[in-house]
């Protein structure tokens, strides 16, 4: 039986054909993310901002505006309302009252007794609540513990290889994250706890992928002293990309799976992983490797100097 390829073997891409036009697109793309993002802001979930989430189900579609509108009617605060998954469903969230905790529990009383009378057979699904001292420990140690994974990981492939990796993995980590929060940004998905901890998931398999491309271009650096640097990356990309394809296409089926019937609480979660997926493996071939061009790395770079004399290993 003959056994499935999803790439030929033996492919000769000329992916630096495009990498000035391919990062061109990135750096636009990345400055609109991040600029995007500081001018919208996040939808961040009560995690972060503190503040009551109450989760309720209806047993017929309801109007967004008519609910805000009797929620508001309470004055506990400016309330938002958000579908849930669908017009059934429908997320509450209010700022964290006054007081303490009893006055929390007051609100959601309110709440849940305003629902169950207007519109009869209602339920309510969840109510969290979360203070505003925890929460801004929480966005602190969440942001701390992004930042210091790209720096932890730019750290280790600067010694692991040469500092022009170091950067390069960095300049990736920080093209995928800031593809990431733009996608949150606009799409006004919320961010939890959950969210964060994908952010750094696609941290991990973006430095996954982007390792397993400069181990390879190192190894081809030695091999093949007198090629050009770039047909000697088009040659470490092609060789490793039937491992690319293969990794990332069964993370992806398991992530889509999960993202269409996998439980609502985990979507964001999902989606994130699935859009840092998608971006790693494009920036592993169109961020990762074209910066090793532009810092300047030739296969003679890292050779000692009583070595530059010694007969070439191979020739492409």
């Amino acid at each position: 039986m003959k056994l499935l390829r999803l790439v030929p073997e033996h492919t000769n891409i000329d992916f630096m054909r495009w990498r000035n036009y391919a990062m061109v697109v990135s750096t636009i793309m990345t400055i609109a993310s991040l600029a995007f993002t500081a001018y919208r802001g996040l939808n961040l979930g009560v995690d972060f901002v503190g503040g009551q989430v109450i989760r309720a189900s209806f047993v017929q579609p309801v109007n967004a505006e008519q609910l805000r509108g009797r929620v508001d009617g309470l004055q506990l605060g400016e309330s938002s309302i958000q579908e849930f998954g669908g017009p059934r469903t429908f997320q509450i969230r209010l700022p964290k009252p006054e007081g303490n905790d009893a006055a929390a529990n007051v609100a959601a009383v309110r709440v849940q007794k305003m629902i169950e009378s207007n519109y009869p057979g209602a339920r309510i699904d969840a109510v969290e609540s979360v203070s505003g001292k925890v929460s801004e420990e929480l966005a602190r140690d969440g942001a701390m513990a992004i930042l210091l994974a790209m720096i932890g990981i730019s750290i280790y492939i600067w010694f692991r290889f040469e500092w022009q990796f170091g950067v390069g993995a960095l300049v990736t980590i920080a093209h995928d994250v800031a593809m990431t929060l733009g996608f949150f940004a606009f799409t006004r998905l919320q961010v939890d706890l959950n969210v964060v901890a994908a952010f750094l998931t696609v941290v991990g398999y973006s430095l996954n992928d982007t390792v397993v491309i400069y181990d390879r271009i190192r190894e081809n650096l030695r091999k093949y002293r007198k090629m050009a640097i770039i047909p000697l990356i088009n040659l470490s990309l092609n060789e490793t990309l039937a491992r690319t394809v293969v990794t990332s296409m069964s993370v992806l089926i398991a992530l889509g799976v999960l993202m269409l019937i996998g439980p609502e609480v985990i979507f964001g979660l999902a989606i994130a992983i699935f859009l840092g997926v998608v971006v790693g493996t494009y920036s592993s071939i169109y961020v990762s490797a074209p910066v090793l061009v532009w810092l300047g790395v030739t296969p003679d770079s890292f050779i000692r100097g009583d070595d530059k004399d010694a007969p070439e290993t191979q020739t492409a």
